[in-house]
């Protein structure tokens, strides 16, 4: 990717920018070379950029001007005007600190609590303020681009005008990049709540940025990238008012952003020199890279991998060793040599001048070539004008093709997709064409996801309801729904969800009579090991179902395998041997279930594969054993259950959907699990010789918190900064082996997995675990030699051992026993380590007389582009896989899936090394880094963060609870209701008493929206507000008030406390699902049909809401009590639990307890007294009370409060 984006917090992380720039004198405007600053140490100074600094004072600054620090420090250190000084809005709010709020709670706690109540209190206090994170302001976004491999090669040996010139062309595709960022992804958010931020989304005037150009990495290798900080300060455009960015299409767009980007800088590029640029293939698991032609991927590698400091550090070495010793040394000792320099510490990165960084550069590319270099790159970059497109030269029909193309690539990944996955992927299918201007190519782009939108399913409702011309866009949508927010997905990929649930319904699959059952379950197996209830349970269910597809769902570690082998011996005994046979996702995962089952396995691609050659089917009465089925394709299911099912097999999925998912468009293995409310599902765990990680892992598994606290009380988790994190989960993981442990090291990222691999070959080598005598060159720049654990990456059934009954799969371990001169290596599995645990709950590891299997040799070139090292892996590696212990580096990134996956791999123990900090190529900390950050609260982030895709049928509901929820709403209700009431309001706070000039700062100060919610409130309650407003006015004066309207707004609540009227005359307030305040007075017909609309809409939500809980029997409803059969008490009761439901629905309650957690906004305490009340009030007509029993929230109400 050329675009990464990471938040910057408020405070002084924007001297991170500052740390490398050169002291030089002068603004430089935008279109100034890089070359100016060639002589001095460090980087150009920042430059301002974006439309929206126009704003800024008035209007001093112009786009292009150099930053100051002082700006900087009052822009995204205090969210001021970098001019003026004044607060763009409310400024950036200050949290407490994590002392800070446990000091304030304990200070709350009561004074009646005896010392070991008390004790006990603060200690829950602690915990749970350490388990969450401090809150930090956001001040920006930092925005990387970055220009390709190829690209930042040649601008770094060029001469210095040609360096100007792709200087120059890179600037510009930044600028047009962060324009088009202004018009299609920068908005913020206005309104009222709707539980995740305000209700409507509206464009603003314009982004604040600052540039800077940065030019090389840490490795001191040409990098040529800016760092655009996009101020999270914007005004709006709907009301001309400061407000924060929306940071939720920031971090959507950046995939599309990075595609766009390097397609506009190769425009750019192209125009200047005429060069022109080819797809590379970069392995497996990547996507190919673009570069120019003419650039030779040997000059890219030179500046691309940490082998420069390597080699540099090993010819230092045997420097020193031909000084000590006055002979050079032997090729066994300079491995030994290489192995110590690999193992050398990371370089720190240097301030060099620009002059000093291009002489090395043109010195080794020279010696690359074997030319001189600045002449190579002038004729590189010397070619003729070349044609370039224009939008009007791209037919309808070619656009239309390829729109279909992009939902095509779109659907093979991903289950449902939005308008920037589409558009990420037709800038990278018209990658290849180059056009005259940003214009041209973004409209392509535009019509190219267009066309794919025409032919995508789509999954969002319609509006509901009608908006106001003032919240629509200029495109006529509504701003209550945010830009590129429609899901999408395919009507294949929806049809084969539908036919997937349809055969999980099918009860005409074969069987096993139950008695059959019962005499395999109560015997044990051939290893003596008996079925744990759970086990006997699902395999009986499973077996007498009679569903031609159906689940068996197991957390890690809880024997799935051995139910499969008991269902094995059932089926057989009833349908003959050979009658179950077994599928996976991968070929690894295949010869596993292989071997655990004994029955015949294949992976499912290659079983496709045979069925559409060969003509491979399945036969009645089979059972069709599909293991690690959540790693499986939604549309590969599709194909093998059709199949199944047209011969009448059974197909039984086996997996964990809260384990990872398939790389392919998946979610249907959780999908059909989660659409059973009888989904046989095992609950124990065997896999863990410590019974606390049985149920810690389980925690694990549901994304609970307190899973955290119990490893750290058994010292399982660490924590420090990447690189310390890095070096104790190696030497934590090499003290295992030297234990004879088998381990696992397990690591986010192939990068780390790479450095990892290499650092463990080095040590190996140096203490002579390993002595190769030669070694061949693998695929990441590593090596292997005799003794090396690698790992296979690609199928191939050719390449068997001499019985043929083995073969080379993707994934397979394997350990090198030989190495040819030609480059092949010859290999073999290793059987030779186990381990025991002995009563005292210690470890011994054992050699097995047969140390290792048959031996395959490995052709040069599969070795070259196939073979990794294989001491560490991921945690898609990882999966399927039982080891003696693990290690595992977890980053702030890691998902929750990642996790599990990663901590439950050891039997014996798994260790958890947490990265306080995230990778970055630049010496100085990140200013988006938590300097607060604890294990604990990156854990806690990391099993909030769930990276499990849903099935498009869960989708939908999950698209219709969204947008038809009463939360979504009642925000959008009033919000609409605050504009069709303003004129209302400022026209009797004018004629309140109030003086012209305190009139008008009421109605334009920030507390004017709260005042006008409470004046719509106390009319539902049925006050009078134009007698009201003007007798708070002249009760007391303002001449010490600092907001006038906060000062009413407080007046307001206070006088309006209880409902209008007395005895008799008081009437009920008029609310909407007993919690929103009608609107009343709005004369706009547009307005008061749209809020008439949405009134309709809540009330019959509140009804369904209530209708499904009843007949689902939630466990909510519970508190009700029995619906009386008299038909008035009937009534009422009905009304008092719906305003229970439509409480629940506003503020997401899942709770079992009716209102759930104690509420925290003023607005959700004044609904939870509503609701609070309409609950004791069913439960008064029901003839039950509420009792102390049933958790309740604390209530926080004015003295005298009535609702």
């Amino acid at each position: 990717m050329t675009v990464s984006m990471r938040v910057m917090s408020a405070g002084d992380g924007y001297k991170y920018l500052l740390k490398t720039v050169a002291a030089a004198d002068g603004d430089r405007p935008l279109s100034t070379p890089l070359t100016r600053y060639y002589m001095e140490e460090g980087t150009p100074p920042g430059r301002w950029l974006g439309a929206g600094v126009a704003a800024l004072g008035k209007g001093e600054i112009q786009v292009g001007d150099r930053v100051s620090e002082h700006q900087l420090q009052l822009l995204m250190g205090t969210g001021c005007d970098p001019i003026t000084g004044d607060k763009l809005g409310l400024g950036f709010p200050a949290y407490k600190s994590q002392d800070e709020r446990i000091e304030a709670r304990i200070a709350a706690l009561g004074q009646t609590l005896t010392p070991g109540a008390k004790g006990e209190a603060v200690a829950q206090i602690v915990a749970e303020e350490t388990a969450r994170s401090t809150r930090r302001a956001v001040a920006g976004f930092d925005f990387t681009f970055s220009i390709p491999k190829s690209a930042s090669v040649l601008w770094a040996v060029a001469d210095a005008g040609v360096q100007a010139l792709i200087g120059e062309a890179h600037h510009r595709a930044v600028a047009e990049v962060v324009a088009f960022m202004e018009r299609e992804v920068a908005v913020t958010r206005t309104g009222a709540t709707a539980g995740d931020g305000a209700v409507a989304q509206v464009d603003v005037t314009g982004l604040i940025a600052t540039a800077f150009d940065h030019f090389d990495s840490r490795a001191g290798d040409p990098h040529l990238h800016t760092h655009v900080v996009i101020s999270n300060k914007a005004k709006t455009v709907l009301d001309g008012k400061w407000r924060s960015l929306d940071g939720r299409p920031m971090h959507a767009a950046v995939v599309a952003l990075s595609e766009l980007h390097e397609a506009v800088f190769a425009d750019h590029m192209t125009l200047t020199f005429g060069v022109s640029w080819e797809a590379r293939e970069m392995g497996r698991e990547r996507n190919p890279a673009w570069a120019i032609t003419g650039v030779p991927e040997e000059l890219v590698a030179e500046f691309s991998t940490r082998a420069r400091h390597i080699d540099a550090e090993t010819d230092r070495l045997i420097a020193d060793y031909v000084a000590a010793h006055g002979r050079r040394p032997t090729p066994a000792v300079i491995m030994k040599l290489r192995a110590q320099a690999t193992l050398a510490t990371r370089p720190e990165k240097q301030v060099r001048s620009l002059a000093d960084l291009t002489a090395e550069w043109r010195t080794r590319a020279t010696r690359v070539l074997g030319r001189d270099v600045t002449m190579w790159a002038r004729e590189i970059t010397d070619n003729d004008k070349p044609l370039l497109l224009r939008a009007d030269d791209v037919p309808l029909d070619v656009i239309g093709e390829i729109g279909r193309s992009v939902v095509e690539v779109v659907g093979e990944k991903r289950s449902t997709w939005r308008r920037w996955n589409l558009m990420a992927e037709a800038s990278r299918q018209t990658m290849g064409w180059r056009f005259a201007t940003m214009q041209d190519r973004e409209a392509i782009v535009a019509m190219v996801a267009d066309a794919a939108e025409l032919v995508s399913l789509r999954l969002t409702p319609p509006e509901l309801a009608s908006s106001p011309v003032v919240f629509r866009r200029p495109d006529g949508t509504s701003v209550f729904r945010p830009k590129s927010s429609t899901v999408f997905t395919s009507e294949s990929q929806l049809a084969a969800e539908d036919r997937l649930l349809e055969r999980a319904a099918n009860l005409a699959g074969p069987t096993v009579p139950l008695a059959t059952v019962e005499r395999i379950t109560r015997r044990p197996d051939a290893d003596g090991r008996m079925l744990g209830d759970d086990q006997a349970d699902t395999l009986s269910r499973i077996a007498v179902s009679g569903r031609m597809l159906d689940v068996l769902v197991g957390p890690a570690g809880a024997g799935k395998t051995t139910a499969m082998n008991a269902l094995r011996r059932a089926w057989e005994s009833e349908h003959g041997s050979g009658s179950v046979v077994g599928l996976a996702p991968s070929a690894v995962a295949a010869q596993v279930l292989a071997d655990d089952l004994g029955i015949e396995t294949e992976n499912t691609a290659k079983w496709w594969q045979n069925h559409l050659i060969r003509g491979t089917t399945f036969e009645a009465g089979q059972l069709v054993i599909i293991d690690e089925a959540s790693l499986a394709g939604t549309l590969s299911l599709d194909r093998i259950t059709h199949l199944a099912q047209d011969a009448g097999a059974k197909v039984l999925l086996v997996g964990d959907y809260a384990q990872l998912q398939s790389v392919d468009a998946g979610g249907a293995f959780a999908m059909i699990a989660r659409d059973r409310a009888d989904t046989p599902e095992l609950v124990d765990v065997h896999r863990f010789t410590h019974a606390w990680e049985k149920t810690a892992s389980l925690e694990l598994r549901h994304g609970r918190t307190v899973a955290i606290d119990t490893y750290l009380t058994h010292e399982r988790i660490k924590e420090g900064d990447g690189e310390a994190m890095t070096d104790a989960a190696y030497n934590a993981w090499r003290a295992d082996r030297g234990a004879g442990l088998v381990s696992v090291l397990i690591a986010e990222t192939h990068e780390d997995v790479t450095m990892l691999n290499g650092r463990a070959r080095a040590d190996l080598i140096l203490n002579k675990t390993l002595n190769p005598d030669r070694e061949v060159e693998l695929r990441d720049g590593t090596a292997a030699g005799v003794g090396d654990t690698i790992i296979t990456r690609r199928n191939n059934r050719n390449l068997r051992t001499m019985a043929g009954r083995d073969w080379v799969r993707n994934g397979d371990i394997w350990t090198v026993t030989a190495v040819g001169d030609d480059g092949t290596i010859t290999i073999a599995r290793d059987y030779g380590t186990g381990t025991t645990v002995r009563d005292d709950g210690t470890i011994r590891a054992r050699r097995r007389r047969r140390r290792f299997g048959g031996s395959i040799v490995l052709p040069a070139s599969y070795v070259a582009e196939h073979v990794d090292l294989g001491y560490a892996v991921t945690a898609y590696r990882a999966q399927g896989i039982t080891t003696d212990s693990a290690h595992v580096l977890v980053e702030p990134t890691s998902t929750r899936e990642t996790f599990y996956v990663a901590m439950t791999r050891g039997r014996h123990s798994n260790h958890a090394y947490v990265t306080l900090d995230r990778a970055d190529d630049h010496a100085q900390p990140h200013p988006g880094d938590d300097p607060h950050a604890t294990a604990r609260s990156v854990l806690y982030g990391v099993l909030q963060h769930s990276g499990a895709e849903l099935s498009a049928n869960e989708t939908i509901l999950a698209e219709q609870e969204q947008w038809g929820s009463i939360a979504q709403l009642a925000a959008e209700y009033e919000t609409i209701a605050a504009a069709a009431q303003h004129d209302r309001w400022a026209t009797l706070v004018r004629g309140s008493g109030l003086t012209e000039e305190q009139a008008e700062s009421a109605i334009e100060s920030d507390a004017f929206g709260p005042l006008a919610a409470e004046l719509r409130r106390a009319e539902a309650n049925h006050h009078n507000v134009e007698a009201l407003l003007p007798r708070l006015v002249a009760a007391r004066g303002f001449g010490d008030a600092d907001d006038i309207a906060a000062v009413l707004h407080y007046r307001v609540e206070r006088a309006t406390a209880r409902p209008g009227g007395s005895g008799r005359t008081r009437k009920p307030p008029r609310l909407i699902a007993g919690l929103i305040p009608q609107a009343h007075g709005v004369i706009d017909t547009e307005m008061r049909t749209a809020l008439d609309e949405r009134e309709s809409l809540i009330e019959h939500r509140a009804d369904a809401v209530l209708e499904v809980a009843l007949t689902e029997s939630a466990p909510w409803t519970t508190a009700l009590g029995t619906p009386p059969t008299d038909r008035r008490r009937a009534a009422t009761w009905r009304k008092a639990a719906r305003v229970v439901a439509a409480y629940r629905d506003r503020y997401r309650v899942t709770d079992k307890a009716p209102l759930g957690a104690p509420p925290e906004s003023a607005a959700q305490k004044i609904d939870a007294a509503r609701a609070r009340s309409a609950l004791t009030q069913a439960t008064e007509v029901a003839g039950t009370r509420t009792g102390r029993s049933m958790p309740q929230p604390v209530e926080h109400r004015s003295p005298g409060r009535s609702l």
